[in-house]
């Protein structure tokens, strides 16, 4: 879709410009201005303008943004419109959280299936989503082609799980295991999501604040 490379910072920007958009189309607004948008980010006018010219740009000079029509397109430069499914590895406490509290399918994902190698865990369902023995998680993938494997089993067997995936043509891996698996599977994109990591950036900010 993109004509030019643009930088992993600016795509890290739009779910964000995303996120703030629907809040406003939420309250109703009709129009923005790079202003008022930068503003409600902490971005100058100067940022955010850069940031959608890297796209096309979305406005005209002194009119502002339509809300509705800037949310429309970035959902689409990020491909939510685009239904993908998704698998989760590992269903246990933090696997759990995040099936019954994250909205995949506002993101664009649909949860079809979780694994886990507990017994008491296979066969059930949690929130709607089958759990299957991990055992099957080849053979699954294999018939069902998901787009993105969520893992968040404990660390030491992600690089295996991950290996599978790949085998199988996952396209994407969400990474919640805190080790990085990046360095080693280069065909496909990993996000990976450290939760200690953040929380420590916090901790050096608020000794910077003393």
């Amino acid at each position: 879709m993109l004509e030019k490379k643009v930088s992993q910072a600016v795509i890290r920007r739009l779910p964000r410009y995303h996120t703030h958009l629907s809040e406003l189309h939420s309250m109703g607004v009709a129009k923005i201005s790079s202003k008022e948008l930068g503003d409600r980010m902490g971005l100058t006018a100067s940022q955010v303008r850069q940031d959608f010219n890297c796209f096309g740009g979305f406005g005209q000079q002194g009119y502002g943004y339509p809300v509705d029509g800037l949310l429309d397109s970035i959902g689409e430069i990020l491909r939510l419109n685009e239904e993908k499914n998704a698998v989760i590895i590992g269903a246990g406490n933090l696997g759990q959280a995040i099936i019954n509290n994250f909205d995949f399918f506002q993101n664009g994902f649909r949860l079809i299936a979780a694994f886990d190698a507990d017994p008491a865990l296979i066969g059930t369902e949690i929130s709607g989503v089958p759990v299957y023995d991990v055992k099957t998680l080849r053979e699954y993938c294999s018939e069902n082609h998901p787009d993105v494997g969520v893992l968040t089993m404990p660390k030491i067997y992600a690089r295996e799980i991950a290996g599978i995936l790949c085998d199988c043509g996952i396209r994407g891996i969400w990474n919640f295991t805190n080790t990085d698996l990046h360095l080693d599977i280069d065909a496909v994109p990993v996000e990976n999501v450290h939760f200690a990591e953040s929380l420590m950036v916090l901790s050096y900010k608020i000794g910077e604040k003393k």
